[in-house]
């Protein structure tokens, strides 16, 4: 399907684009603006809305993988597509609402391009209607730029985009102090319609260059793919296009949220899922000589989630999942979220035993990750606070040590 735009003013009524004898797209405004885009993905069409007045000007660029909706020239909400479109320039309309459907060029990307924002106070790096997601802190104690930089997921829709795979991509900001924040690039894109979501993972350095490594929920259910994307500068960064999967014996599918950190001159990786030997959640624990796709050798997990919990616990069939592990003053710490908590466990070594401590929750809203704030040495977690479903509001929280090394938490007031 080619990148087409759809242009109309905003006036009461409803209009249906059909091509082929097929339903390809229905505006309509009853005080709500609303567009429905059909695919043979789905019986279930992809639904965009905004608040709109008669007399707006509307239009909606079209692409083979987005889909944008603009109210007098401001992005209103977006979509992301699978399968093959019905929309052509040759659709017949029926309907009281004129839509005019031109040419939108060849890019794929149909968005216009945004300026980024430079001194963003916290509150505002969240963009209308945009929800953020899972966050992934990131700093580099050496060689770095002295800033701590945030990841998170781009979330539309409360999970709901792209028939509910989520279709989340990682955004990126940076800040110094805690208080003003840089936009840069998204850092990671959907550039395949195959691509159900581009889920959480993590961001390390090694070689002078910087790697994003992710999990891909495959728009067909398939096993997911664990993968990176490399960048010479923290600023771009360009997939590699080669993937893995999680050893046998774990639960592939749902594999998700690689976390990476190096030990002992190895490269070790974390990842969420289950094992098929008694179905117990668990944080798979893999190893490699370097940086690579290839090569990763099972250690078996690191943590199975029911070894920690009561035998008659709800919580024992929940799966671990966006890890964090890190060492703090003699001790190491191992974090994951359970349901919409986060817990954490330590040791005097690297990869357990572990000690689950008594009261040994995150107060950091849902999944917080962690990064030490360059120049302070100060921990701080980010999460997020979920409104109205998955994803929305943006929280911080210091961790401090106590000497039994266990952790204490104070909020961080982000202005």
């Amino acid at each position: 399907m080619e990148a087409l735009e759809l242009r109309f003013t905003v006036s009461e009524g409803r209009t249906v684009l059909t091509g082929g004898g097929r339903t390809a797209c229905a505006v309509q405004f009853d005080g709500n603006l609303r567009a429905e885009f059909f695919y043979d993905f789905s019986p279930e069409p992809l639904v965009l809305s905004a608040d709109a007045k008669a007399g707006d000007h509307a239009s909606i660029r079209v692409s083979p993988l987005w889909i944008a909706l603009y109210v007098n020239g401001a992005l209103a909400d977006e979509e992301w597509p699978c399968g093959n479109g019905y929309l052509s320039p040759a659709c017949a309309q029926s309907g009281d609402l004129p839509v005019e459907i031109a040419p939108s060029g060849p890019d794929a990307d149909c968005r216009q391009p945004e300026a980024l924002r430079s001194n963003i106070p916290t509150g505002l790096i969240r963009k209308p209607g945009v929800n953020i997601g899972d966050c992934m802190p990131y700093s580099d104690a050496e060689g770095g730029d002295g800033r701590y930089h945030l990841f998170y997921l781009y979330d539309r829709h409360h999970h709901k985009s792209k028939w509910r795979l989520g279709a989340h991509q990682w955004a990126h900001v940076s800040t110094k102090d805690l208080k003003t924040w840089d936009e840069h690039p998204m850092a990671v894109k959907l550039t395949q319609g195959w691509e159900g979501s581009i889920c959480t993972g993590s961001v390390i350095r090694a070689g002078g260059r910087w790697y994003a490594w992710y999990a891909v929920r495959m728009a067909d259910r398939s096993p997911a793919r664990l993968t990176y994307a490399v960048s010479d500068d923290l600023e771009h960064l360009e997939k590699c296009g080669a993937y893995f999967h999680v050893p046998e014996g774990y639960e592939p599918t749902g594999a998700r949220d690689p976390f990476l950190f190096f030990w002992e001159n190895e490269c070790h990786m974390l990842v969420t899922t289950r094992t098929l030997d008694g179905d117990s959640g668990c944080l798979a624990h893999l190893v490699n000589d370097a940086m690579e796709i290839s090569g990763w050798r099972n250690a078996g997990p690191i943590m199975r989630w029911h070894d920690h919990c009561a035998p008659d616990s709800p919580e024992r069939r929940h799966t671990p999942e966006c890890a964090d592990w890190f060492r703090m003053g003699g001790y190491y710490y191992l974090v994951f979220g359970i349901g919409s908590v986060s817990r954490y466990l330590y040791s005097k070594k690297p990869f357990g035993p572990w000690t689950y401590p008594e009261g040994a929750l995150i107060p950091c809203g849902c999944v917080p990750k962690s990064a030490v704030l360059p120049g302070t040495g100060r921990r701080i977690f980010m999460g997020f606070r979920g409104e109205g479903g998955y994803a929305g509001s943006l929280c911080a929280a210091e961790a401090l040590q106590n000497e039994d090394g266990t952790l204490r938490f104070e909020p961080v007031l982000l202005e």
